[in-house]
């Protein structure tokens, strides 16, 4: 029970349980109550107090530590998109968190806050904003103190907000907006101002134009590649390359074009139903202006349009799909509700031709006059995505509704960008311009900073209180790395000489958007032969932060970089580079690509070297088949672990021909612990190698 001696509270009940409210500064948020509150001992032990606010639909969940292990301070994770204040105990909805939410802010010395950021529904309301992007989160930031003073005595607790995604525009918003809930905050992989549309339309646009080239754009890159990915393309196909290279999108990723392509389709749908509010003549235009592409369209883009009428044969709903292994782009539930939502239709007949992103319009049946589209296709089954506006209407889809695909509007919106060239900043829009002014036809108005306010209510101005450590992937297929350069800007513009003072910028190498990058379909997760994760940045930055606001040491440097054309390019050295990830430099028979007979001995070297203040090397796996699961583990005692760079070296002879790409994973730790799971950093080094 809350002491009934702090000032500024009122006694309530809700649900026969008394609870004790402080007088908010949001009026919205004064009225706090109580439903839950016990101790539990899973995932870690800790008091569980569950409640919300009268009046309104704002949730949250506070997790606190037994008193022995509290330091004094909150973490508070934002989710991507709002709706649930139980995401810290469901691993699966944790693709931008931290999985292990709990017991790192536990281990770390402080109590973990969520909620469902003002709604019970997905998507907030646009009427106001300012709710799930930051009014809602500082209100439950300022109750969790509350509750913290009756469990630990009178005092002040540190607050720390963090997000990535949708949730590091969240956290940048909290932050900026709400200068007394938060003393420091990380968002990661965060985007900027025109991240929507334009990072999706020129992905799509790529990914329609350079269909079936993606093998060979991969290869070039790879280690012992060519180097040059743009080798046997025609015209447009190198244009559609630079194009979508030079807006930011990091050419390594298209390895993963097929998630990529399922992943980010449904977003776009999302995007198309906005813009038909927005922006409704350029669907017209797209088709009938000279200046845009569908006026004079290339011969690829006539043989892309499909039309088709059909029926609706089978609906799978999402927990079908999960079951049968398949990747899904929907959630399995609307909101909190017991409304199941379909992932997949089978369709009576399917057109020739892609249908990736095609709008499929429900003609008849409760649905009818509700669009979906087509995130992608396993078998005769088509992955669905969804617009706002039609997401109830899912659950009223049935077998035997007549159905129309087109994709016209997608096709349309691929080359959106085009026309909506921002300010200077945006320094990767400067090749739509000659002369400083656009090349092509501009909309009246620009549109993305209103998918930000969407998002998080308002648009960043680099202005806060407090400390901010970014952390920022260089291999993200959605929040292009540039993107963090450019609020660094603006960041530096606000603060000028005292930048080092609050600011960090941290770029962690062969990392993507999120830290799931296999197809649940793909029996090897080949992927993580090529990526790691940035979760163990992502708490290392957490806790430098605390140390760094509450104790005044300042973190690791900065990571060293410049943006050359759209892409950003960081040291080959870890001396050079800076910031906290390991660097691992690997070799095969001296060089990157070796060339052997089946059974001849490779002999692998490698040189794994932290940056300066970072901590020291506590794990090295090998994966010689790209198997995935790195099954030779280096053998570390306390003395190996004293050491910021050392040289491995070891040999292996394949048995079977083939292209293999051997990788090393190194993994460093500040303290040097080999057996904790928290902040542990990772990278990784590859190498070719071709056996005969």
């Amino acid at each position: 029970m809350i002491n009934k001696e702090l000032k500024g509270f009122m006694v309530m009940s809700k649900k026969s349980k008394m609870v004790w409210a402080a007088g908010s500064k949001d009026p919205m948020y004064n009225r706090p109550y109580v439903d839950i509150d016990e101790w539990r001992d899973q995932p870690v032990r800790h008091r569980y107090v569950h409640g919300g606010f009268e009046d309104t639909e704002c949730r949250f969940s506070f997790y606190f530590p037994p008193e022995e292990q509290y330091e004094g301070r909150f973490f508070q994770p934002l989710m991507a998109v709002s709706g649930t204040e139980n995401a810290a105990t469901r691993p699966a909805m944790l693709s931008f968190m931290i999985a292990d939410t709990v017991p790192f802010a536990t281990a770390s010395g402080g109590y973990l806050v969520e909620s469902n950021q003002g709604r019970t529904v997905m998507w907030p309301d646009k009427d106001d904003t300012t709710i799930t992007g930051f009014r809602a989160s500082a209100a439950v930031a300022r109750y969790s103190r509350v509750v913290a003073a009756e469990m630990y005595g009178e005092h002040h607790p540190y607050g720390y907000v963090y997000g990535g995604s949708g949730g590091a525009y969240k956290t940048i918003a909290c932050f900026e907006n709400c200068p007394d809930v938060w003393d420091g905050a990380v968002p990661f992989v965060q985007g900027s101002p025109i991240s929507i549309p334009c990072v999706f339309t020129v992905q799509a646009h790529a990914m329609r134009v350079l269909e079936g080239k993606f093998p060979a754009i991969v290869d070039a890159l790879e280690p012992g590649g060519s180097g040059d990915m743009y080798s046997g393309l025609n015209t447009e196909q190198r244009e559609a390359l630079a194009e979508v290279t030079r807006m930011g999108f990091p050419p390594r990723a298209w390895f993963n074009v097929a998630k990529i392509a399922v992943g980010y389709t449904g977003v776009f749908a999302s995007l198309i139903g906005n813009m038909f509010e927005w922006d409704p003549e350029y669907f017209k235009d797209f088709w009938t202006v000279p200046g845009y592409l569908g006026a004079n369209p290339p011969e690829s883009l006539l043989r892309a349009r499909v039309q088709h009428k059909t029926k609706i044969s089978k609906v799978v709903m999402t927990s079908e799909a999960v079951k049968m292994g398949l990747p899904v782009t929907m959630p399995a539930k609307l909101g909190d509700s017991k409304k199941e939502l379909p992932a997949m239709l089978q369709l009576e007949s399917i057109p020739e031709g892609g249908l990736q992103g095609a709008a499929v319009t429900l003609t008849s049946g409760e649905a009818a006059g509700h669009t979906l589209h087509i995130a992608g296709a396993f078998g005769d089954l088509l992955f669905i995505g969804f617009g706002e506006a039609h997401f109830e209407a899912l659950t009223k889809i049935k077998v035997g509704d007549e159905v129309e695909l087109d994709n016209a509007d997608y096709l349309a919106v691929q080359t959106y960008h085009r026309h909506h060239v921002p300010s200077p900043d945006y320094y990767i829009m400067d090749q739509f311009k000659v002369a400083g002014k656009p090349v092509y036809p501009q909309r009246p108005a620009l549109i993305s900073p209103r998918y930000m306010r969407f998002a998080a209510g308002s648009v960043p101005t680099g202005r806060f209180a407090g400390k901010m450590i970014v952390v920022q992937s260089l291999m993200d297929e959605a929040a292009f790395p540039w993107q963090a350069d450019w609020y660094r800007r603006l960041v530096e513009a606000a603060l000028g000489p005292r930048l080092d003072d609050n600011y960090r910028l941290w770029f962690v190498e062969n990392a993507m958007h999120t830290t799931q990058v296999a197809l649940p379909t793909d029996p090897r997760p080949v992927a993580t032969t090529r990526v790691i994760s940035y979760v163990g940045v992502v708490e290392q930055a957490l806790r430098d932060l605390s140390v760094w606001v509450e104790r005044g040491l300042a973190p690791p440097a900065s990571t060293v970089y410049k943006v050359v054309d759209g892409q950003v390019e960081v040291p080959l050295t870890a001396a050079e580079r800076r910031g906290i990830q390991p660097v691992v430099t690997l070799n095969a028979n001296g060089g990157v690509c070796a060339k052997v007979a089946v059974g001849e001995t490779v002999e692998f070297s490698a040189v794994i070297e932290v940056p300066p203040g970072a901590g020291t090397v506590v794990a090295a796996e090998w994966d010689f088949e790209g198997a995935g699961d790195y099954p030779v583990t280096e053998q570390f005692d306390e003395t190996s672990s004293s050491r910021s760079c050392m040289t491995l070296k070891t040999t292996y002879a394949f048995s079977k021909p083939g292209t293999y790409f051997p990788a090393l994973r190194a993994t460093s730790q500040r303290q040097g612990n080999f057996k904790t799971r928290i902040a542990r950093i990772q990278n990784l080094g590859r190498v070719r190698v071709v056996v005969k």
